[in-house]
């Protein structure tokens, strides 16, 4: 593989350029956030290790623009922090997985592996149905240009809608995508956030989003 290292210790890049070489990889080493946005930027590597902690700009501002130039290269972060909150903030600005610092090299390669074997990322940074869009690095939506304020939970079920923007979603759809596979909902909680977003993206003059299909689902997008 070809892999960019993105690392400000220089003694821990050395380390692992020198580890990933004798595996047969190729390896670059960047030291700093805008170095490492323009290494990544035309997309010829197969993987980026990629520190969270950098002078210039930090490790999720590096994921969250080169997600943003359409980027596919799967992105593994380094970090010293372990806070569950730490970790979501990388995997949200586009990073695929995360090792903990100090780590074990043995570990850290099976990640990259692990990683690179996946489906491809879709390079789009954003989701746009009719005159809606939502910003996959920031969960930013806007309906004519105009914000407009999520939860995080309204826009997880927003980006299923939009994903799947013209076919019949099913209550099942829904639940085995948005829930955990042992929990159990309430039996109205997919209709109420359905209600929510109605009301916070329908916009007088524009034409609904959500259409009800009765006794079977919903549909999203604008009718033709």
């Amino acid at each position: 593989m070809k892999i960019l290292v993105v690392e400000d210790d220089r003694a821990l890049a050395d380390v692992l350029r020198r580890g990933l070489a004798e595996s047969g990889h190729v390896v670059d080493v960047e030291c700093d956030g805008g170095a490492a946005r323009r290494a990544a930027g035309d997309g010829t590597y197969d993987a980026i290790v990629l520190d969270v902690m950098l002078p210039g700009a930090d490790g999720l501002s590096v994921a969250r623009s080169v997600r943003a130039d359409g980027v596919a290269t799967p992105i593994l972060f380094l970090t010293a922090k372990d806070a569950v909150e730490d970790v979501v903030a990388g995997l949200d600005a586009g990073g695929d997985d995360y090792v903990r610092k100090p780590f074990v090299f043995g570990e850290l390669e099976a990640r990259l592996r692990a990683i690179v074997r996946r489906e491809p990322r879709v390079a789009h940074a954003e989701l746009r149905v009719a005159d809606l869009t939502m910003d996959l690095a920031t969960r930013r939506v806007t309906r004519g240009g105009r914000p407009i304020p999520l939860s995080a939970r309204e826009t997880a079920f927003l980006e299923y809608f939009m994903r799947n923007a013209g076919l019949l979603i099913t209550r099942e759809m829904l639940e085995d995508a948005l829930w955990e596979r042992d929990r159990e909902t309430e039996s109205n909680i997919i209709a109420v956030y359905v209600r929510r977003l109605r009301m916070k993206l329908d916009v007088p003059g524009l034409p609904p989003l959500f259409q009800t299909v009765r006794g079977a689902g919903y549909r999203f997008g604008a009718e033709p």
